[in-house]
């Protein structure tokens, strides 16, 4: 049956070069993606923090948006500032629904002449389907799966793909460009899901493999697993949808409120307007919500993981821990996870359940590990 299963599952354009490079293959939103290679986990994550890694992120939805009223009607969709969002910048972005609730995160790019927008794998066809709905006249949704898309990620990343496309150097975070490698032509962020300073590249799939050939030919590059990228994220504080943001979340208790932008909040100039605002804003405004995103780190290296269940210290349920692993560059316990908001504050310690006993945990700011993104 499981043999089945995974004759059901898409393969990105990389799946046999990964195979080539010994990656341990398993089921990930549909597609059979490398977990890790023969180097393993904790070596490839800090070889991403001390050098560079390459993550193939092609399962990952890139959709193109045409039309004048592109950036609006994608604006009526989201709590961000889309409207005014420069050309060649790049913006984190949230799909919500009625009630406030995350239906995605997603990071959108203005070209000048398009938007172009990059969804999660897991959330593919329904944020596809959500922004059809809400097409304006005149407005064009083009879903991009004739590319692939690979991360560039740590802090020799832009040493490594400035051989190739020098340009790169001039770009800092969030800058969004089309360029060439190697004759090809790409859109390239300088952005990533790691913390570190690096690079997400749309490649046409028919090129795919060659230029993910050139770049691991660099002496600074590793193919990196979904392993390690998971470990990278959770020590730089970034939220993974399905686990730590869904619909039953709003952005203000996931700790997102520096993503709502200022010109969407209720004395801005294009104050709500995004599906729940009313909610959302009212958050913001009286601070009326039961829960809140938080880090945590443990006293002891066992790692804590999603859904073990968090106490006070008379024994009463306040919460959950929704990603939890030991940090191999935090060098301890660490994990995320919402309590209720009395014990949010920073320095508080809360207890996790893990087989039977009651491991102390303090709450903490994130990011665990300090973000090194390259703002110029």
């Amino acid at each position: 049956m499981a043999e089945q299963q995974h004759g059901d599952l898409q393969k990105t354009p990389l799946y046999d070069l990964h195979l080539e490079l010994g990656a341990k293959m398993v089921p990930f939103a549909g597609y059979e993606m490398p977990v890790q290679y023969p180097l393993g986990v904790k070596k490839e994550h800090l070889h991403t923090r001390e050098q560079a890694g390459l993550f193939d992120v092609s399962h990952m939805g890139q959709v193109m948006l045409t039309g004048e009223g592109a950036a609006a009607m994608l604006e009526s969709l989201v709590p961000v500032d889309i409207i005014d969002l420069p050309a060649g910048k790049q913006r984190y972005a949230m799909f919500t629904n009625e009630q406030g609730g995350i239906l995605d995160d997603l990071m959108v790019s203005n070209f000048g002449d398009c938007l172009y927008v990059v969804v999660n794998a897991a959330c593919k066809p329904q944020d596809i389907a959500h922004m059809r709905a809400h097409l304006a006249d005149g407005v064009e949704l083009k879903e991009l799966d004739d590319r692939a898309l690979i991360a560039l990620q740590g802090p020799n990343a832009a040493k490594a793909l400035a051989r190739l496309a020098p340009e790169v150097d001039d770009m800092v975070f969030m800058d969004s460009r089309r360029l060439e490698i190697d004759g090809v032509a790409c859109f390239i962020s300088r952005s990533g899901y790691t913390g570190e300073d690096g690079f997400e590249i749309s490649v046409p799939n028919d090129e795919a493999e060659r230029l993910t050939r050139l770049l691991l030919a660099q002496p600074e590059v590793e193919a990196i697993g979904l392993g390690a990228r998971d470990s990278l994220r959770l020590e730089s504080g970034l939220c993974l949808y399905g686990h730590d943001i869904d619909t039953e979340t709003t952005p203000i208790e996931a700790s997102l409120i520096w993503a709502i932008s200022k010109a969407r909040r209720a004395d801005g100039v294009r104050a709500g307007g995004f599906p729940g605002a009313d909610t959302v804003l009212d958050q913001i405004s009286n601070k009326s919500y039961a829960r809140k995103r938080v880090g945590l780190i443990g006293e002891g290296r066992a790692p804590v993981r999603e859904g073990t269940e968090l106490f006070d210290a008379d024994g009463n349920g306040i919460g959950r821990v929704t990603s939890g692993t030991f940090g191999p560059s935090a060098g301890a316990s660490i994990a995320m996870g919402y309590v209720a908001t009395p014990f949010a504050a920073l320095d508080t310690v809360v207890y996790a359940e893990v087989r039977g006993k009651k491991l102390p945990m303090t709450v903490s700011k994130m990011p665990f590990v300090e973000q090194r993104y390259h703002r110029g």
